[in-house]
């Protein structure tokens, strides 16, 4: 899985439709987030449990496929075991043909194989139980009274993002990376008791469990009384002894009604609400000036990326790995610039319109959008233009 490179070298034409930009559109994810680079513990969140392999190892999701080492597995064994290339899975994974792999560890296919009985784990959503159900009752009704083994349900879960690990990362800087617990991403890989990690690794994100529903408040516990005393009788407010008349003047007269402002009038430039969010996500990595020159929007692979307003197709280039980037120009000086991205649908030249869609999130790659905002050829912060 190729990861975002730390240099993106623009083209002749990329560098004429940016108006004289110079500097290096930073499309690495590495690094600290946030203002500063923090040793602070990752949060603690609670994960769900990694999904159980078929009889052969693979875990299958529809953008990718895992295997899941055995007690004594060399990687030549898994490989035929699976009925992959030894060969390149070695290559994809950085390691040897016969290097022992440790029981419940994660090797990542290049390719995919035979999917599993049931089909890739698919989101909830996109499982139609509807036909599920009715090629059950289907095939029911042809063989009459007798049984016959129905095809298993498909399976239903999140995709995981899934990590290559690159030179000087621990399990731990990647467990902060992605606010999950280094115990949860080793026992999700099949980590030693050291957590060690290799370069070239894939790594599977524990999914986080749904936040739990808020629970009410616990009763009230009642007031216990000995034995033969009867429960207390709260006091009645008291009728006889009536609170005394107030006869107070006000301190000044009341303020006439003023007429709310428009607050449209008075919206600045770059106000919050200028562009729509071009993907639905967390922010994984946020605007650091010099060195993060955008924000990285953490999203689901072939999730739709979007025109965060109107204006012109200005380039469409692509990094040096060959992925696409695009550049919109918008009214005044601004423009904004959207990598990482793949399946584009517009044309250098095109006009778009807020929200219309431009690319989709890539299903090879890592599960995220970089997205930056340049004032001319100053890069500014993108949170100052998007919409909460």
């Amino acid at each position: 899985m190729r990861q975002f490179p730390r240099q993106l070298v623009m083209g002749i034409g990329l560098a004429a439709a940016l108006a004289g930009c110079s500097e290096p559109l930073d499309i690495d994810m590495r690094g600290a987030f946030g203002n500063a680079p923090s040793t602070a513990e990752a949060a603690r969140g609670a994960t769900t449990a990694r999904p159980e392999p078929d009889a052969r190892g693979i875990i299958s999701y529809p953008g990718y496929q895992v295997a899941v080492a055995r007690r004594g597995d060399t990687l030549a064994r898994l490989a035929t075991r699976i009925g992959a290339d030894a060969e390149e899975l070695a290559r994809f994974n950085g390691i040897q043909t016969g290097d022992i792999l440790r029981e419940g560890e994660i090797v990542a296919l290049p390719r995919r194989v035979a999917e599993p009985e049931g089909g890739p784990i698919r989101a909830p959503g996109e499982v139609d139980i509807a036909s599920v159900a009715g090629g059950a009752i289907a095939r029911a009704d042809a063989q009459q009274v007798q049984t016959t083994e129905l095809a298993p349900a498909p399976q239903t879960g999140l995709e995981p993002v899934r990590h290559k690990v690159e030179r000087g990362e621990t399990a731990f800087s990647i467990a902060r990376l992605y606010n999950v617990s280094v115990r949860s991403l080793a026992e999700w890989n099949g980590l030693g008791p050291d957590f060690a990690v290799r370069e070239g690794q894939h790594l599977l994100i524990p999914v986080a469990l749904p936040e739990a529903t808020s629970q009410p408040a616990p009763p009230r516990e009642a007031v216990v009384t000995p034995p033969g005393a009867g429960s207390p009788t709260p006091v009645p407010p008291s009728a006889a002894r009536p609170l005394p008349e107030e006869d107070t003047e006000p301190v000044a007269a009341p303020a006439e009604p003023v007429a709310a402002p428009d607050l449209g009038k008075t919206e600045t430039e770059s106000g919050g609400a200028r562009m729509v969010r071009p993907v639905e996500g967390a922010i994984v990595r946020d605007y650091e000036r010099g060195r993060n020159d955008g924000i990285d929007i953490a999203a689901t692979p072939g999730a739709a990326v979007k025109a965060a307003d109107a204006g012109t197709v200005a380039a469409i280039t692509e990094d040096t790995n060959g992925i696409p980037i695009v550049v919109i120009r918008h009214e005044g000086s601004l423009l904004t610039v959207y990598s990482n991205v793949g399946a584009l649908t517009v044309e250098k030249g095109q006009s778009v319109a807020r929200g219309q869609k431009i690319a989709e999130i890539r299903r090879d790659g890592a599960a995220a959008l970089h997205f930056e905002v340049r004032d001319g050829f100053e890069s500014v912060d993108p949170n100052r233009f998007l919409t909460p």
